[in-house]
């Protein structure tokens, strides 16, 4: 990575500022390090990157909130096998629509879910914020690689030639 150093002072930077926020604001830490790691893993860069990674990590919520949700009116553990089975076969084939198409972020989001118990209240925010970090993360290591270069830059002491 040729960019080490700048990258490890911005997610360093921004995720003790996310801890904080988290903490202040009594949201998952974790879930917004998974939105976080979402944003990095898909393919897209900038604000499409963060787009994927909400339409993903969220659409997975909503496959594992209807799972639970689904389940709970039968005895049978057997509906809530069917349910999942559903539900992963959609995740996989909803990867047909763009905004979709990162498999892992639906399974990511349906993951937390499952984790969370179902509670979508606690789990939306911090996936959302979670993506932003992520997306926040790329734009300080751009600045920060700008920055270098032009310190570099003015730093080298070129050798100039008179005639």
């Amino acid at each position: 990575m040729e960019h080490r150093w700048q990258v490890a002072i911005s997610a360093g930077l921004l995720a003790t500022i996310w801890c904080g926020v988290a903490d202040a604001f009594h949201l998952v830490t974790w879930i917004g390090f998974l939105g976080c790691s979402t944003f990095f893993a898909q393919p897209k860069a900038g604000f499409q990157g963060m787009m994927m990674a909400w339409c993903t990590n969220l659409s997975g919520v909503f496959w594992a909130w209807l799972i639970i949700a689904g389940s709970s009116f039968f005895i049978s553990p057997v509906f809530g096998y069917i349910f999942t089975g559903i539900a992963t076969s959609a995740m996989c084939l909803q990867a047909s629509y763009q905004k979709l198409s990162f498999i892992p972020g639906a399974f990511i989001g349906c993951c937390i879910t499952f984790a969370m118990a179902g509670d979508v209240a606690n789990i939306i925010p911090s996936l959302v914020i979670g993506g932003l970090l992520g997306f926040s993360m790329s734009l300080l290591t751009e600045q920060l690689v700008t920055l270098t270069q032009k310190w570099s830059a003015a730093t080298r002491n070129p050798m100039s030639s008179t005639d």
